[in-house]
């Protein structure tokens, strides 16, 4: 492959998504501030480097907890506006504020460079393997000119809209997510309160109007089975749940749903940030079986 990309965050997602591109033969360095993480993933036959010099590339794919993060990124360290060659695209990965979105990709356009959000879904398990969900917004030619990089890493991409759209999206969808893990838990809950197996009733509600995401895939893979590790953490979850509200407060939105959702996910206090989020769903299950 021709295009040269930098990875900068190589965490669960970043770390395996420069794995992806590297196995799709794109010529890959990783970026990340921590020694142990960087080594990590040296082990896998990454090229990585720390981020005080940024290598010179075509593609700068960012994977960062928060939008301060990305922020700090193009602005100041390494400084994308200042230090990335002029017509290289910033692709945003993270899930992230569609206002500071919008706002950084002006700056990242009047500073001669090509801007892209593309938040995932799939979890680490589908960076790995190349098969995320991603929901683009930007510029159809810039999405024309990286179609390689999204085909190596998503089973599909989405446009959506122009900058800041992929975020909102996002953000809507795991909205979305959210609010179906506590329904579905509380439907399987009450059935099971009535004497059907949860497995069974499963099984009935995707095979009706009520099924989603959530449980043909959720409740099968994470929750019935007791795994509980998907990658995607309860703190996460509350963490795109109060970029949500925002987002929703600042456009005016209709918000009672949206707000009893992101307090329940608040409220379950036995549940800690760092655990699986799938976990609120069990929670509810678990009333049952008292």
């Amino acid at each position: 492959m021709s295009i040269k990309i930098v990875v900068i965050g190589l965490g669960q997602m970043g770390g395996n998504m420069a794995l992806t591109l590297k196995r799709a033969g794109f010529d890959v360095t990783g970026i990340d501030p921590d020694e142990q993480t960087r080594q990590r993933l040296s082990d896998q036959g990454l090229t990585v480097a720390s981020d005080a010099a940024l290598p010179s590339a075509e593609v700068y794919l960012l994977s960062l907890p928060t939008a301060a993060h990305v922020r700090t990124v193009i602005e100041s360290s390494p400084g994308l506006v200042e230090h990335a060659a002029k017509g290289s695209v910033v692709m945003d990965t993270s899930t992230s504020d569609p206002v500071v979105s919008r706002e950084l990709a002006q700056k990242v356009v009047a500073a001669g460079l090509e801007w892209l959000d593309a938040p995932v879904s799939g979890g680490p398990k589908g960076a790995a393997e190349g098969r995320m969900g991603m929901l683009l917004g930007g510029e159809a030619a810039t999405i024309e000119r990286v179609a390689p990089v999204l085909e190596a890493l998503s089973a599909r991409y989405t446009h959506v809209g122009p900058a800041g759209s992929g975020h909102v999206v996002k953000l809507a969808n795991n909205y979305l997510c959210a609010t179906n893990l506590i329904a579905t838990g509380e439907a399987i809950a009450m059935a099971a309160r009535a004497g059907v197996d949860p497995a069974a009733c499963l099984a009935g509600l995707n095979s009706g109007s009520g099924r989603s995401a959530v449980s043909e895939v959720n409740f099968p893979e994470w929750i019935l089975s007791e795994r509980f590790d998907s990658g995607f953490t309860t703190g996460l979850m509350r963490k795109d749940l109060r970029l949500a509200r925002d987002a929703a407060e600042q456009l005016e939105s209709p918000m009672a749903l949206l707000n009893h959702v992101v307090e329940r996910w608040h409220a379950a206090h036995d549940i800690e940030d760092q655990d699986d989020f799938n976990r609120i769903a069990d929670a509810l299950l678990a009333t049952a079986r008292k």
